[in-house]
């Protein structure tokens, strides 16, 4: 019976025991308190730092759920690579473990979108599309395009999955394309010739089976805006990785419309359709592409001179072009797939051009701007020597489409090492969609015209800081360079070069430096190479996979590099000892979604460089500054250049955010210190 499963509790220590782990006080605590929020249904917040053991923590309550109840719990990450580790070692393991206690062994798969599996169709029947124009002029590019496919086409015959991370080495997005579907122009399982060999139709079978299914923020995302059920039925989600979800189901909610795209629909509808309809479109293009040119990049206020009448040429010009493709006709599909295929790519770039040109013309009509749901901008972006334009729509907040489409309908378990903002979770919590525990703070969620739920409302939700297991004050320094100058635009001073060769000579190399720009860690690199004898590798030089393994096999060597660095390097042992910060990760002040978000906050009264720009950094400082410790043996410093950090009014906030280490600003105390660590080392 499922009453007799034995309790959480137990069964963690039954899964710590056979996994030749140690017990932790912080594992128990989540792990009880994660039970707790599945079986009352209010949503739970979790600080869980390294080294506390937190996949177990929620897997453990997850399974011991979905056994006693019959329903999928559904984990999303925002990595890669954690997917992999839960699939392919943590919930093996872990349902072996737990086979005899829970009474069988746990099911689990992963599941992603459609587009990251081969689509047999297209292999098979060869279509695919065309590399951009600019693309068919480089021989280069057509000749390793050709390659990767050929490849794909071989590897086709040997995967299981057809899943596109079990590649190696990868292959890139245009040859990606050639062999894989979204969802939109998949002509689906019943109409498709190849149908039951479908790998992607095989995962969602496998995940329908699964107690656990693992799957990825972008993918938890599209489940919930398109309303389309991909996940099977579900009542409990944990999203690890959780600072994470507000950017990446943003990501997922971003458009834009380019004369490119415009383009390539008009050709891939040219086909099936009359060809006066296509150069309609195409025209249209290509007054959208002279428009474009005309204007400044940047945020848009309302409609610039022209882009109206342009935006409904390209509106009325795709609606024409779908109306004359027509419905599909019957039993097509079957007949020919191959231009069954053609049609529903064709289709789904016609509606995108058709939605993209709508969202934009009707972004607008509200005259408040803080109060409208997308955010527009022109950007312009350098590729090969080329500028190419867009104009991008963002939803200028999400935290109504979670509290609408996630909140209201499961049990909702957020953890992360780095949830807690300014020593509070309510940072975070107001922009996933839910109420700020603490009534003094302001409530943002005003932000975009929407009352937030109050506590007395459903959403309920608890928040809990299970700690880490490291001690900080005895294993870290954080030192804060308050004598440098407050950092500039125009690159590193030579006063902060001087600095980073000071630390990293006395740390003996090892040492990561974090960047806030590619240029500043070039520089760094460039600098510190004709300074000292330490081996320096920079993000850039050979693939970020390879350089954080060079750094970390090899104890001299330091990594300099940029945000992914910040939250993507774990190094436990000798090879790590100091982590450099150039200067507080701030956003850019030109990001014109993030300041869209901070004006909307500040026309409600509120505190928008607090809750947008301090937030962000908060976020990444805490971050990079959780490098240093990976395990309870580490010790090391985080050195923070920016005096800002230590002088400014927001200086505690920030602070707040951060581990428990040790301060100082005194850089003769760092620099003992480091030689003490560096000549400790065997």
């Amino acid at each position: 019976m499922a009453d007799q499963l034995p309790n959480v509790p137990e069964l963690l220590q039954t899964a710590v025991r056979s996994l030749g782990g140690a017990e932790r006080t912080s594992q128990l605590t989540m792990a009880s308190a994660v039970a707790h929020s599945i079986d009352t249904g209010e949503h739970l917040a979790v600080q869980a730092g390294t080294g506390t053991g937190k996949s177990l923590a929620y897997l453990v309550p997850s399974l011991r759920h979905a056994v006693e109840s019959g329903r999928t719990v559904v984990v999303s990450t925002a990595t890669i690579a954690l997917q992999r580790q839960l699939v392919d070692r943590d919930l093996p393991r872990l349902a072996d473990a737990l086979k005899k206690p829970l009474g069988r062994r746990a099911e689990f798969a992963i599941l992603k979108g459609r587009n990251n599996y081969l689509c047999m169709n297209k292999i098979h029947t060869g279509a695919s599309e065309q590399p951009p124009e600019d693309e068919l002029f480089d021989p280069f590019t057509v000749s390793r395009l050709g390659r990767e496919v050929v490849r794909l086409t071989e590897w086709s015959s040997d995967t299981e999955t057809g899943d596109r991370d079990e590649l190696v080495p990868g292959v890139s997005d245009q040859a990606w394309r050639q062999v894989s579907v979204t969802s939109r122009e998949c002509i689906g399982k019943n109409q498709c010739p190849v149908g039951e060999d479908c790998f992607a139709e095989r995962a969602r079978v496998e995940a329908s089976k699964a107690d656990v299914v693992v799957t990825n923020h972008a993918l938890l995302a599209i489940d919930a805006i398109t309303g389309i059920q991909i996940l099977p039925d579900h009542d409990v989600v944990v999203i690890d990785e959780a600072h994470e979800l507000v950017d990446r189901v943003t990501g997922v909610a971003t458009a834009d419309l380019t004369a490119a795209s415009i383009s390539a629909a008009a050709r891939r509808c040219g086909k099936i359709a009359e060809e006066q309809d296509a150069d309609r479109l195409e025209a249209a293009g290509e007054g959208w592409a002279g428009l474009l040119e005309e204007l400044r990049p940047g945020r848009w206020e309302g409609l610039p001179d022209g882009a109206a009448p342009a935006l409904a040429a390209i509106r009325d010009a795709a609606w024409s072009l779908r109306t004359a493709i027509g419905p599909a006709k019957p039993g097509m599909a079957a007949a020919d797939p191959e231009a069954a295929a053609a049609r529903n790519a064709a289709l789904s770039s016609v509606d995108d051009v058709h939605d993209s040109a709508v969202r934009i013309l009707t972004a607008f009509d509200e005259p408040d701007p803080a109060k409208r749901k997308d955010v527009v901008w022109l950007s312009s972006d350098e590729f090969r020597g080329s500028v190419r334009r867009s104009v991008r729509m963002a939803p200028l907040s999400v935290g109504g489409l979670l509290r609408s489409r996630l909140f209201a309908e499961s049990t909702v378990v957020l953890t992360s090492a780095t949830l807690t903002v300014g020593g509070s979770f309510d940072g975070l919590a107001v922009n996933w969609g839910l109420p700020a525990e603490s009534s003094a703070r302001p409530d943002s969620g005003t932000a975009i015209g929407t009352e937030a739920p109050s506590d007395a409302s459903a959403f309920r939700w608890n928040s809990l800081d299970v700690g880490s297991p490291f001690d900080h004050a005895k294993a870290g320094i954080i030192y804060i360079a308050r004598h440098l100058p407050t950092p500039g635009r125009d690159g590193l001073s030579p006063v902060y070069l001087d600095e980073i060769a000071e630390l990293v000579e006395a740390a003996g190399g090892r040492t990561l430096g974090l960047f806030s720009s590619m240029r500043a860690a070039k520089a760094a690199s460039e600098a510190m190479r004709e300074r000292l004898d330490t081996p320096i590798l920079c993000q850039g030089d050979d693939a970020t996979g390879t350089l954080v393994k060079a750094f970390a096999k090899d104890e001299p060597t330091s990594l300099f590099g940029t945000l992914s660095l910040w939250q993507g390097v774990d190094v436990p042992g000798p090879s790590l000892s100091l982590v450099i910060l150039d200067r507080i990760p701030f956003p850019r002040p030109d990001d014109p979604l993030l300041m869209a978000r901070q004006q909307a906050i500040e026309s409600h009264g509120g505190n928008g460089f607090l809750s947008v720009s301090a937030n962000h950094a908060a976020l990444l400082l805490a971050q990079g500054v959780g490098r240093l410790l990976r395990s309870t043996d580490d010790k090391g410093v985080v050195a923070v250049l920016d005096p800002r950090l230590a002088t400014a009014r927001y200086a505690g906030y920030l602070r707040a955010s951060l581990p428990p280490f040790w301060e100082t600003t005194n850089p003769e105390v760092v620099r003992k210190a480091l030689t003490r660590i560096r000549d400790s080392r065997p």
